[in-house]
């Protein structure tokens, strides 16, 4: 396979809220969002979307843009089980290293939705992760969000990948990779031939305080990826192989967003899609915001991602000011 996502797929359970107070900082920065305790609080409506989550969405984009594309994860033998079984398989995507579980039930996290932002409550089922005895190495392996307690799962990743060195590793770390640390994971970092993160996880994971792009490129590259990439909301998103230092804006759209669930996956995901598909650096991170636009116009992670077709079309229509420019 050209490409095989490694990570938790989930039910994704919208909740729209109707009632609910947001405060930021005056950099709009660190906002809290508040509701009336003990109270019955209305919701405007509830939407259940599975076979999401950071490494599904992944597969999800990657098959969409043409990769032979495959999925090593774990379900419940639950109704939600099936229904994400079913979805990989109408996307394209394949199922044979899914694990189904009886016993254990199927992740399912909550989005409290208020206006364009969000709010995800999650909750990952201890799982037996193992990489599958039969796995055939692909051209690339996508890492992210797994569960909590999985040091020994990713010492066994990491020897299996320098094991079969023509696989090229892609990192997007979760909430719980993020936690373990960067000395934990420091040989995933340093096999790995591209990390992505957004700005606030990249200060996370070096554990230092409010730093320029720049820097958190420079420091992100010194553990060891070929390629940093740092995503930053609607200031843009950044890249580095040490020869270039790139940039390149939101690509633009004239509509508010419905919901910015997924916006981070849809341009990691694209950026490694594009170096998997032989695409320049410069050319990676052009194709990335396109596809990050379209799914924010959409309630759930998955349902605006393009296809390879659809994408290149809005690129060539791209106004001027949407372009890669050097740091």
């Amino acid at each position: 396979m050209d490409f095989i996502a490694i990570g938790d797929t989930v039910v994704d359970e919208f909740i729209k809220l109707k009632e609910a107070h947001v405060s930021c900082d005056v950099n709009h920065d660190n906002c809290t969002i508040s509701m009336k305790w003990g109270d019955k609080i209305p919701y405007d409506s509830s939407v259940l979307v599975p076979a999401v989550g950071n490494a599904a969405n992944a597969a999800v984009s990657a098959a969409r843009l043409g990769l032979s594309t495959g999925f090593i994860s774990n379900v419940g033998k639950d109704r939600f089980g099936e229904e994400i079984l079913a979805v990989f398989k109408r996307e394209g995507v394949d199922t044979e290293y899914i694990a189904v579980n009886d016993g254990i039930p199927t992740n399912h996290h909550y989005v409290l939705s208020y206006e364009a932002e969000r709010t995800i409550l999650i909750r990952h089922e201890a799982y037996p992760y193992l990489i599958p005895k039969e796995l055939v190495p692909p051209k690339w392996v996508y890492l992210s969000s797994v569960g909590e307690h999985t040091e020994a799962f990713h010492n066994e990743l990491l020897e299996w990948l320098r094991a079969h060195r023509e696989t090229k590793l892609a990192f997007q770390p979760g909430t719980f990779q993020i936690k373990m640390g960067k000395e934990k994971l420091a040989g995933l970092y340093a096999i790995a031939e591209v990390v992505a993160v957004n700005k606030e996880e990249a200060e996370r994971i070096l554990e230092i305080g409010e730093t320029g792009i720049k820097e958190l490129l420079e420091k992100m590259r010194a553990l060891g990826p070929k390629i940093a990439l740092i995503t930053d909301g609607t200031n843009g998103a950044y890249a580095s192989d040490g020869a270039q230092v790139l940039k390149v804006p939101m690509y633009p759209d004239q509509s508010p967003p419905a919901n910015r669930t997924g916006a981070g996956d849809a341009m990691t995901s694209t950026f490694v899609a594009a170096l998997a598909l032989g695409k320049s650096l410069e050319e990676a991170l052009l194709w990335g915001p396109v596809n990050s636009m379209s799914v924010v116009r959409h309630i759930g992670a998955q349902k605006g991602l393009l296809t390879r077709a659809e994408l290149e079309k809005l690129l060539t229509s791209a106004p001027a000011e949407y372009r890669v420019l050097p740091l």
